[in-house]
């Protein structure tokens, strides 16, 4: 099924692109007796449903024009957003997540603690820069990423 995956990526990107949308990832699943294709798009202050449905329409279309059908199942088309909790799954998605709210757990204590949230204010090859406003008082703690567990499921954007 990673076929099908590329192909939707070659397709909605164009679409992405013209409207200054990023594509956060595509999935092409069986859950049940259904597929299902999602495409999780992002861009800078958030999504909309308004940008959901107009990635849906104009996709739908293209993949529906295409000859031979790069889909030849029925299949439900889902567009959506990342999700407020989005794992940052590598260092381009943590650069795109400066100055957001992140929550980071590692694998062993830094100064006591085993996980973070905070403004991610700096990234750079070895190490994130969070600062913290707990009760009035502005922390800044930077977080080797040889300590951060699993970017995948330990790196948060929220």
């Amino acid at each position: 099924m990673s076929n099908v995956v590329e192909t939707v990526k070659q397709v909605v990107k164009p679409i992405l692109e013209k409207q200054s949308f990023s594509l956060f990832d595509v999935e092409f699943v069986k859950e049940n007796k259904s597929w299902y294709l999602r495409v999780y798009i992002d861009k800078k202050g958030g999504v909309t449903i308004d940008d959901c449905v107009l990635v849906s329409d104009e996709l739908g279309e293209k993949l529906d024009e295409m000859d031979p059908d790069p889909i030849p199942q029925q299949y439900f088309l889902e567009v959506s957003s990342p999700g407020a909790e989005r794992p940052l799954r590598n260092d381009d998605e943590l650069s795109q997540a400066v100055d957001e709210y992140v929550h980071v757990s590692l694998y062993q204590n830094l100064n006591g603690q085993k996980t973070y949230e905070g403004y991610l204010r700096a990234v750079d090859k070895d190490s994130l820069t969070l600062q913290n406003d707990q009760w009035g008082k502005q922390d800044t703690v930077i977080i080797p990423k040889k300590l951060v567990a699993n970017h995948d499921s330990q790196l948060n954007f929220r």
